[in-house]
């Protein structure tokens, strides 16, 4: 079926992009319901998540979500930016700044660190330096993701 003008919702291309470029996500919110429904679908049952009731002894009295639920959430937010160009996630490195905490609401900042195309010349190897932030400006997760992108002169 053929379909009228622009697709809306695509993501960038490796051409879009030059090292420097900065762009940010909208935010969202962690809210409790979160925390337990990834818990429960990891198995991560730390105390430190799942016990609200002996908080005194825990070196983090509020409750903490792990850091594997705020990485997920930082490449949610990141779907517009990759949607339909993204080839492949090759490799990251995560460094765990401060604790996210239930109420907590997150956006990612980042920055294009690194481009190289293939040899293939149809696309390309793209590597931001992406910042998770609270709402408080309180710098929680940085990773730097190395993804591999299409190239608009790509052949479908």
């Amino acid at each position: 079926m053929s379909k009228k003008g622009t697709l809306l919702g695509n993501g960038l291309y490796f051409d879009d992009l030059s090292v420097g470029s900065c762009f940010h996500t909208v935010g969202r919110t962690i809210t409790g319901t979160d925390l337990s429904n990834f818990v429960n679908l990891t198995w991560l049952t730390e105390e430190l998540f799942t016990n609200m009731a002996d908080r005194e002894s825990m070196a983090i009295q509020e409750r903490v979500v792990p850091g594997a639920l705020v990485y997920s959430f930082a490449e949610g937010l990141l779907t517009p930016f990759m949607q339909g160009t993204g080839l492949a996630f090759l490799h990251t490195e995560i460094d765990i700044k401060r604790p996210t905490l239930v109420g907590d609401t997150i956006h990612v900042e980042c920055e294009v660190s690194e481009l190289r195309p293939t040899s293939t010349g149809h696309r390309g190897l793209v590597r931001c330096t992406n910042q998770v932030l609270t709402q408080r400006g309180d710098v929680v997760l940085v990773y730097k993701p190395l993804r591999l992108m299409k190239m608009r002169s790509a052949k479908a």
